[in-house]
């Protein structure tokens, strides 16, 4: 099989992974337009200092030598096979650069042989793009759970980024679907990336040439949909590997049907839009200070499809609004429906030398409409309680088109 038959198929089998942000770019190249990305394999994620790279997104394989029931790479899946060598991705990838179609590497794989066996090629890959040819792009690269931890640590002296995913949100649900998985398995990759990044910014504080480990840190990636799980386990499961092991983020992945599907997995996708709501509530949970109790109550596990979490807390808490924005506290300003981080540095600045009006509110950008039934400023008292049926038509904004990114753009622009 040559090369480029080998990229198709693997760069295909690449889409399925999310913790590299977004993938699926299709720029074909034009009579008139300058580059192209051959409609395969290429993603965006972030560097340790904010910028956004395009990367080569494949796997180094797809054979594998688990039977995990949601996987189109599964053993007993009659998906069609290729494997890069190592020396095959580091051409790719120089040759992808060259060109500028790309600025680094994702890297991932099916498991072959073993975890070791798998995390010694790709290890070989990023080694020989280090070492040999002096490549200084972003590399993302997968972290096998259950590899030894000397290779994880070999591992993070040449990548920029390392994720192992847990990929269901419980141990019962890998118990299930995935048996040769666990969450002690993958549980103690991740606690070994943490505990060497932490050395590493130690080290480097005594001398700044000791060597980088990891610097951009490492995600994971939960499946979601493939099981009956609710969204407060997804959760708390999240907030407990942010909590435990310092993550970066966690990305969220509604299950895709596969052929000869297993039974107990649903024949259908769940909707978008609640992986999005996820997005949304986890921002809350890492930035906003709520917990997965006040965001998903145990008599209301799921998240409303049709309100975001914020706006869904606020209307089960009705006593606490509206809220005065020239005496409320930063941890209260933060939980009015439409208040963001920005936002609310930005507010507390300004309200040092004058009292807010709601003047002040729409030089700030903030959606007025959506906020002013949970606010009191010096020129606006809201009158008289509006019932939660009507509220919600009231502040609801248009539908609009989802992306893994609304979450981020909303926290930044004080939509939440």
């Amino acid at each position: 099989m040559d090369v480029r038959k080998k990229l198709e198929i693997l760069a295909d089998a690449a889409k399925y992974d999310a913790s590299c942000s977004s993938s699926g770019g299709k720029r074909k190249a034009e009579k008139e337009g300058l580059g192209s990305v051959e409609g395969m394999g290429i993603c965006h994620s972030y560097t340790p200092d904010g910028r956004c790279v395009s990367l080569l997104k494949i796997l180094l394989t797809n054979f594998c030598i688990y039977d995990c029931q949601y996987c189109i790479n599964r053993i007993s899946s009659d998906t069609v096979r290729a494997r890069f060598t190592p020396a095959e991705v580091v051409q790719l990838t120089l040759d992808f650069y060259k060109r500028n179609y790309i600025e680094g590497l994702f890297l991932s794989s099916g498991v072959i042989k073993s975890p070791d066996y798998t995390m010694e090629q790709l290890i070989e890959v990023t080694r020989t793009l280090r070492e040999v040819h002096g490549f200084q792009g972003y590399i993302h690269l997968k972290a096998v759970p259950g590899a030894s931890k000397e290779l994880i640590d070999k591992a993070g002296l040449y990548a920029d980024r390392l994720s192992a995913n847990i990929e269901l949100p419980t141990d019962g649900d890998l118990k299930k679907l995935a048996p040769e998985k666990s969450f002690a398995i993958t549980g103690g990759t991740m606690k070994e990336i943490s505990t060497r990044v932490e050395q590493s910014k130690a080290e480097r504080k005594e001398s700044p040439k000791a060597p980088k480990f990891a610097p951009a840190g490492q995600s994971t990636q939960m499946i979601v949909g493939a099981t009956p799980t609710p969204d407060a386990a997804i959760l708390d499961t999240a907030n407990r590997l942010y909590t435990g092991f310092k993550l970066k983020r966690v990305y969220y992945s509604a299950y895709s049907p596969i052929p000869l599907v297993d039974a107990r997995l649903p024949a259908k996708s769940p909707p978008l839009v609640r992986e999005h709501r996820l997005y949304q509530a986890d921002w809350l949970l890492r930035f906003y200070g709520f917990r997965v109790d006040e965001l998903a109550p145990p008599e209301q596990p799921d998240l409303s499809l049709e309100l975001d979490p914020k706006l869904a807390w606020a209307l089960r808490r009705r006593e606490l609004f509206p809220m005065d924005v020239n005496r409320a506290p930063r941890e209260d300003l933060l939980r009015i429906p439409g208040m963001g981080v920005r936002t609310v540095d930005r507010l507390l600045r300004i309200r040092r030398w004058h009292r807010i009006t709601l003047a002040d509110l729409g030089r700030l950008h903030v959606p007025l409409t959506r906020m002013k039934p949970f606010i009191v400023t010096a020129d606006h008292r809201p009158t008289g309680l509006i019932d939660s049926a009507r509220l919600v038509e009231r502040v609801t904004p248009p539908a609009t088109q989802l992306s893994l990114f609304t979450s981020a753009r909303e926290a930044l622009t004080g939509e939440l």
